[in-house]
């Protein structure tokens, strides 16, 4: 069964993560969402990536946390390298954010240009210590490129935020009623499909350079420790 749905519709790729129950961001999940974005890169002029109703993404999946170092490492490498991909994606990936969103979520969301969450109960953030977990080396310097001061002093606390404080943080750009949610992103994708496509893409690749930088030295040093 696919964890994930892909479709091109007027240079628009809607990828949906729907695994049937909290997106749990799997080796799995996270190769099919890489082979969505492959796909998507040759199809279209923007891509939007969203959740099912009441969630993004629970974040890494914990039973492959739990399964050993060597399927932890693997899965951790490749949510690395999700975000890697999305920060030298050459077109507008914009995410709508459905509810809770926790660190491999959160991450996924700081990788995209821009981030539209909805209003509700949802819970936004990066809260691995608070489960006895460190945060991984490349998540932090993509949170220190993307969140507030506030927002990146505050992940040691291991706290989740309300969508109206995650876009303070930094976590989201624009917050809106539910019911908003579907023609708000649709706003913003007629809004980035009329800027000059290779303008954006050197600005973009200028913007991501120090944060890409800064992932790849991470992922190196740490899949070093845990060898």
């Amino acid at each position: 069964m696919p964890l994930t749905q892909l479709e091109l519709q007027d240079g628009v790729a809607w990828i949906t993560l729907d695994d049937g129950k909290v997106n749990a961001m799997s080796s799995a999940m996270l190769a099919e969402i890489t082979a969505r974005l492959e796909a998507a890169e040759k199809a279209s002029h923007v891509t939007v990536i969203r959740g099912r109703d009441g969630i993004f993404s629970a974040g890494f999946d914990m039973p492959t946390l739990s399964a050993g170092r060597d399927a932890a490492v693997a899965m951790v490498r490749d949510g690395a390298r999700l975000v890697e991909r999305l920060l030298a994606y050459p077109h507008p990936v914009i995410t709508a954010c459905t509810g809770h969103a926790f660190p491999m979520g959160a991450f996924l969301m700081l990788a995209a240009d821009v981030r539209v969450g909805v209003e509700g109960p949802y819970k936004i953030g990066m809260n691995e210590t608070a489960i006895g977990l460190t945060v991984p080396k490349f998540a932090l310097a993509l949170a220190h490129a993307r969140l507030s001061r506030p927002g990146f002093v505050q992940i040691a606390a291991g706290d989740l935020f309300s969508p109206t404080r995650a876009r303070e943080l930094g976590y989201l750009d624009h917050v809106v009623a539910a019911s908003q949610l579907d023609a708000r992103v649709r706003e913003e994708v007629e809004r980035v499909s009329a800027l000059d496509s290779p303008s954006f893409t050197a600005t973009k690749q200028r913007m991501n350079a120090e944060p890409l930088r800064a992932i790849a030295q991470a992922i190196e040093e740490e899949l070093a420790e845990a060898a």
